[in-house]
């Protein structure tokens, strides 16, 4: 197979932390990354995990502030202080603006880096469309005809379908990737698929 298969939401953090590195791997791998947005307000329930506020202080504080601020330093990959205040908005419109790229053909690589990106180092507020004009025009895409579609029925049953898909095959989290149908969860486990690329591992041996 020639693809990646990429679950994540374009306003998550370990996704973001993750992206320039993802992108280098599956460039020298000559893979294509088949980008699936989901809607994690149902992924992750869906899964059986607890929500962001229902975990506890002491969990939220080494998975969402230690474990960043380390993951930024071996990355490279700067985050502002403290949390963006947008990060709770509905994700549907850059989500949904990601998928209709997909659909009228364009490569979203780089629009979606610059998402998170951008989200994460600036709080940005991606459900904003001035500001998704604005990222679109700043990695060369014109964003009109993406943002028109982006809230049609057409884009956010799809939008629907990936995050049913999500479920369907337990991805719990963002961000999610598949090489030849075997899941990774984490940009902590980057390393891992740019190994399974060369060489896949063995099957589970346990159910």
């Amino acid at each position: 197979m020639s693809e990646i298969e990429y679950f994540y939401s374009a306003h998550s953090i370990f996704a973001y932390l993750g992206s320039a590195r993802f992108m280098e791997i599956a460039k020298a791998a000559g893979r294509t990354i088949v980008h699936r947005p989901i809607d994690l307000n149902q992924s992750v329930p869906a899964a059986g995990a607890p929500g962001f506020t229902e975990r506890s202080r002491k969990h939220r504080a080494y998975f969402f502030r230690r474990e960043i601020d380390r993951w930024a330093e071996e990355r490279n990959a700067p985050v502002m202080e403290g949390f963006p205040q947008y990060h709770r908005n509905d994700m549907k419109l850059c989500n949904g603006m990601v998928i209709a790229g997909i659909e009228q053909g364009q490569n979203v690589d780089h629009l979606v880096h610059e998402m998170l990106r951008i989200h994460w180092q600036d709080d940005a507020d991606l459900a904003d469309r001035d500001t998704l004009v604005r990222i679109g025009e700043s990695v060369g895409l014109d964003a009109e005809p993406m943002l028109a579609a982006a809230l049609g029925d057409e884009i956010q049953a799809i939008y629907q379908a990936n995050t049913d898909e999500a479920i369907e095959r337990s991805v719990f989290g963002s961000p999610t990737y598949f090489v030849d149908g075997d899941m990774f969860y984490g940009q902590d486990r980057l390393e891992m698929v740019e190994r399974a690329l060369r060489q896949p591992y063995a099957p589970s041996k346990t159910a």
